[in-house]
């Protein structure tokens, strides 16, 4: 790909984001467009379609969020990674609720969302054995509770915008061994619908 194709590529995926983080996933391709400083018929020359688009924003989020398990794995105690590893999950809490069973679909994302997961069991497996989470916790477990911190505060909107710090705080002393009863069911083994 030319250097300017790139650049235009990363202009397009990066206003796209914040479009959709700002105003939702219902946002023209025109006004993403604009704000990218590139035609619309850039965009569909990159992404036939605006799923394609929204899959390929979604895949880069996840891969971000990859990055950063791989950062703590390796910089922070291990009970500390696994709680910061939440939080900065939730904190893409616009692309949480984009993430429906379709989109899950998409190959970047399905791709994206293995890279996850596997993060996810390192972080949580290496919290385990340090004794810093429950015995019976996995990777999935974690990221569907983070998707669970994200609805819980889903309702207000942005009206209490740092609400899902108190829920996030609840889900982690829950996650710690202290007091902890057998689950009634086990873990997933993936996060694929179905």
């Amino acid at each position: 790909m030319r250097a300017d194709a790139v650049r235009n590529r990363r202009r397009l995926l990066d206003a796209a984001a914040a479009e959709f983080a700002e105003h939702g996933m219902e946002v023209s391709i025109a006004r993403i467009a604009a704000r990218a400083g590139i035609g619309k018929g850039t965009v569909f020359r990159h992404f036939a379609t605006k799923e394609q688009l929204m899959a390929a924003i979604l895949s880069d989020q996840l891969d971000a969020l990859v990055a950063t398990g791989k950062e703590l794995l390796e910089s922070a105690g291990p009970g500390e990674a696994v709680l910061d590893f939440m939080a900065a999950g939730a904190g893409l809490r616009s692309f949480c609720v984009a993430l429906t069973a379709e989109m899950r679909e998409e190959p970047p994302v399905r791709a994206a969302s293995e890279r996850l997961a596997a993060v996810a069991e390192s972080l949580t497996a290496r919290a385990m054995r340090a004794g810093a989470v429950r015995g019976d916790v996995t990777g999935h477990d974690v990221l569907l509770l983070i998707n669970a911190v994200v609805q819980a505060v889903a309702p207000l909107g942005d009206a209490a915008p740092e609400l899902w710090r108190r829920y996030l705080s609840l889900v982690f002393d829950g996650l710690r061994p202290e007091a902890a009863h057998p689950l009634p069911v086990p873990a997933p083994r993936s996060l694929a619908p179905g």
